[in-house]
């Protein structure tokens, strides 16, 4: 049993209400070491998102690739700083890799790879720099690692969340060489990216999303 449509704008609403529980952590992390609205940045995005998923023309998204286009595009319109244009990139190249109703567990593999293929083409970062893809980097390798292992997709999800997690809090002896944090130099040491956490919170939503399915 693949994950479907309705997996992906459940994702989505969870989410949101993730973000929104988080804002105020996620603020006060990117106060410490960047500029203070990555929290209200993504809740105001997340919002504008589930606004646009309950407007009437939910019928004509018919594949999982058309919720994560609406995610991208709403958030690349609606949310400033760095955050829109790298979520949104991750979420549009997840999008074309998963125009179909449903991603099996190779899909989910996928999708995570080209979410991951758009922060790296569009931040220019790599893993090691204390950024979001230091919770990405090591999601794609669990889930690679246990579609092999025969798990299924919401296994899968399951793994990438956890290594997300972990990769999240795996940033805080870092210190930064990209982006506004990089300012600080060895300052930002001892502080969790907010760009990290956020991408765990995310990942960890995708996974709740699939456990709520009717088969779990």
């Amino acid at each position: 049993m693949g994950l479907d449509v309705v997996w992906a704008e459940r994702w989505v609403r969870r989410t949101a209400e993730v973000v929104a529980e988080a804002k105020d952590e996620l603020t006060e992390l990117d106060r410490q070491i960047g500029d203070g609205d990555h929290g209200e940045n993504l809740h105001r995005g997340f919002q504008a998102v589930v606004a646009k998923l309950d407007e009437p023309d939910a019928a004509e998204r018919t594949e999982v690739g058309d919720v994560l286009k609406l995610v991208a595009t709403t958030l690349m319109s609606k949310v400033g700083g760095a955050s829109g244009p790298l979520y949104g990139t991750a979420f549009l190249r997840a999008a074309k890799r998963s125009a179909r109703p449903e991603v099996d567990t190779s899909g989910v593999v996928v999708l995570l790879e080209a979410a991951l293929e758009g922060v790296t083409s569009r931040g220019r970062a790599e893993p090691g720099e204390k950024t979001m893809v230091d919770a990405l980097t090591p999601a794609v390798e669990a889930a690679t690692a246990a579609a092999a292992a025969g798990q299924d997709p919401v296994e899968v999800l399951a793994a990438a969340a956890d290594a997300a997690e972990a990769g999240a809090r795996a940033t805080v002896p870092m210190v930064a060489t990209k982006g506004r944090a990089s300012y600080l130099g060895e300052r930002s040491a001892g502080h969790e990216d907010p760009g990290a956490r956020s991408t765990a919170i995310v990942l960890g939503a995708a996974r709740d999303a699939a456990l709520a399915g009717p088969d779990r």
